[in-house]
């Protein structure tokens, strides 16, 4: 069962909305609790009455309970769902409206409840609302054995537009199976019991609906590929005109490549920013790191030079007074026992002076191994980083050879041809 949900105002525009009979076969008032009106309109009126007591705007939360195409959905497996999101929300013993929708033997429901709570007179915060209702119905799937469209299986199924960074890296990893794409366009119009929402079902997989040229209905990836419905639902042109409409009121395939090109380049610039921004953050900590290892080698050297200094001054003095002076000296001198002295003294000199060197050269080793460590992550990740931003760079070159630009562009291009910003984009920019 698909759970769609919003939080929203405009209590008279959605009364009149479910009570539609134009586009809907049979509609049923199935319950309205906690309400002293008995109609739709009197009803969601009260929430509206309730909610000039608070400051929100958005006083009523509405979803849209879809079970799948082929079954036979009892009233229960409804009332068991509403159930399980009034739990997962806080929703419950809310005022709440059930209207049920009919059309071409199918059934779905529509559920709306106040977010006013009485007690406090403040809305009830709905946080991560859109990640609990797909727990929902992940169980309902589960629970009553239907067959679960591949985008709730596989996050790599959804729409590219609300990819992460890091989704999006993984999908162009992946080759398009045929077969996922023929289950996609099943799944989708399962779903669906309109042109409207069969393109908002094509949308969450990345899709555009679009009039054909010889085909009639046809949707369109974000990559410009075109995919005749026809062929990929197993459906006849037919069954697609009875429930899609005419298809000549649909956009051209020329300009769902041109809204989709636009919409991926100005998704793909937010990802350049976002990289470069994580990579100032992911950095931060290395520089600081490196701050402090600095720091502590000039202490340690500073520290370690000290102690050769005054271990070679002492060496030093003690290699000079084995030379006596005066009379002693000068018997040293008589028999050669001076130049001995000396000599041994010139060879401990330059021992020790290799020894000096060897050991301040093995320091410096070390504290230039501790820095190549650190030195390494700061060129493992600016490497990331940087290919991450040459891969998006050529993502959206191809996604310009479509005729779109990034607005950021656009806007340098205008300027440097002598326009204002307020020329060209209006005070809102």
């Amino acid at each position: 069962m698909i759970l769609k949900g919003a939080q929203r105002g405009g209590a008279t525009q959605l009364a009149s909305h479910l009570l539609k009979t134009e586009e809907n076969e049979h509609v049923e008032i199935h319950e309205l609790s906690g309400f002293v009106a008995d109609d739709l309109h009197g009803a969601l009126n009260e929430i509206y009455a309730v909610s000039r007591g608070t400051k929100c705007h958005q006083f009523m939360f509405s979803v849209s309970l879809n079970p799948p195409v082929t079954e036979q959905v009892p009233i229960e497996y409804f009332e068991k769902a509403i159930s399980d999101i009034e739990q997962k929300t806080g929703l419950v013993d809310q005022p709440r409206a059930i209207v049920f929708h009919e059309k071409e033997g199918r059934r779905h429901c529509h559920a709306v409840w106040s977010r006013i709570d009485l007690h406090e007179m403040k809305a009830i915060n709905l946080p991560y609302f859109k990640m609990k209702l797909q727990d929902v119905s992940k169980q309902l799937y589960f629970k009553y054995g239907w067959q679960m469209p591949r985008g709730f299986l596989n996050k790599e199924d959804r729409n590219p537009l609300n990819y992460t960074l890091a989704e999006w890296q993984q999908a162009k990893r992946l080759d398009a199976d045929p077969k996922i794409l023929k289950q996609h366009f099943q799944d989708c119009w399962m779903v669906s019991d309109s042109a409207e929402s069969f393109a908002d079902a094509l949308k969450e997989y990345g899709y555009g609906l679009a009039k054909g040229d010889r085909r009639g209905f046809v949707a369109v990836n974000y990559q410009g590929e075109v995919f005749s419905l026809s062929r990929w639902t197993g459906l006849q042109t037919k069954q697609l005109k009875d429930r899609l409409g005419n298809p000549d009121a649909l956009p051209t395939i020329e300009a769902v490549k041109r809204d989709m090109a636009e919409q991926m380049t100005t998704h793909l610039w937010e990802f350049v920013k976002q990289t470069k921004k994580e990579a100032e953050i992911a950095l931060e900590p290395l520089i600081q790191r490196n701050r402090v290892l600095v720091n502590a080698h000039r202490k340690e050297r500073r520290a370690f030079q000290a102690k050769q200094t005054t271990r070679w001054e002492e060496e030093t003095r003690g290699r000079s007074q084995r030379l006596p002076r005066g009379l002693k000296g000068i018997w040293f001198r008589l028999t050669g026992k001076h130049q001995k002295i000396k000599a041994q003294n010139e060879q401990e000199t330059e021992s020790c002076r290799l020894r000096d060197r060897d050991e301040k050269q093995s320091f410096i080793n070390r504290q230039l191994a501790e820095r190549h460590t650190l030195q390494q992550e700061f060129h493992a990740l600016k490497q990331e980083h940087h290919v991450q931003k040459l891969q998006l760079k050529q993502d959206m070159a191809r996604f310009r050879e479509r005729g779109v630009e990034p607005q950021e562009k656009r806007k340098d291009q205008l300027l440097v041809k002598g326009k204002t910003k307020d020329q060209d984009y209006g005070p809102e920019m």
